[in-house]
Order: structure tokens, then C-alpha cells, then sequence
């Protein structure tokens, strides 16, 4: 999914506990959800930065060779401009864009 097309709030909004829990019927399990998606959000987003900040790293920096880029500066910028994982994965929720299933609930049928 491209997170950077995504339009989500930038803080947090208040909701109702009902319908936030509306696909578990239990808001504990609902959060554990969301922890897991926002972590595998931010693992992707890191990756992709680390790819793109690459491209300007040069083998051998000293301290006396630092020096500005300023395409490194615009892509760390805009990065830190994204919304928060977690608002990212509770957007994906909110939306029906979440698959997840438990397991325990599941073998006990």
C-alpha cells in the first residue's frame, strides 16, 4: 500500500469505543490489531527510507568531509511529514483495509 497517498488525520481523534471495536467486540484485542499493523507500517517505511538515504551515502565520511545534501534533506523531511504508523493502521482499520483472523478463536470451532 502507498502510505504516502493516504489522507488521515495528523493527531489523535477521540472515538467510540463500539464501533472502534466493532470487527473483535473486544477493544484489548482490537488495540493488539493495530499495534501489529502499525509495527509492520513502520518496518516497511524505515526500509524504504533507508533505501532512498543510500543512494547519497558515500563509502568513506570522516568528520572533516561532512557536508549538506540537500536531496537527503527533502526526502528526511518529507518522511517526518507522514502520519504516525498508528494513525496509518488505525485509518486501515477504520476503512474494512485490515485482514486479521485469531487463531485461538478459530480451532475452538
Amino acid at each position: 500500500m502507498d502510505y504516502k497517498r493516504i489522507k488521515t488525520e495528523d493527531t489523535a481523534v477521540t472515538r467510540t469505543m463500539r464501533e472502534f471495536s466493532k470487527g473483535t467486540n473486544n477493544v484489548y484485542e482490537t488495540v493488539a490489531i493495530l499495534a501489529k499493523r502499525a509495527d509492520q507500517i513502520e518496518v516497511a517505511l524505515k526500509k524504504e527510507l533507508d533505501e532512498k538515504v543510500q543512494e547519497f551515502a558515500t563509502p568513506n565520511d570522516t568528520l572533516d568531509e561532512v557536508f549538506e545534501n540537500r536531496e537527503q534533506i527533502e526526502i528526511a523531511r518529507f518522511y517526518e511529514n507522514l502520519p504516525k504508523p498508528t494513525l496509518l493502521a488505525t485509518w486501515e482499520y477504520v476503512n474494512d483495509r485490515i485482514y486479521f483472523r485469531n487463531p485461538i478463536k478459530q480451532d475452538n470451532f
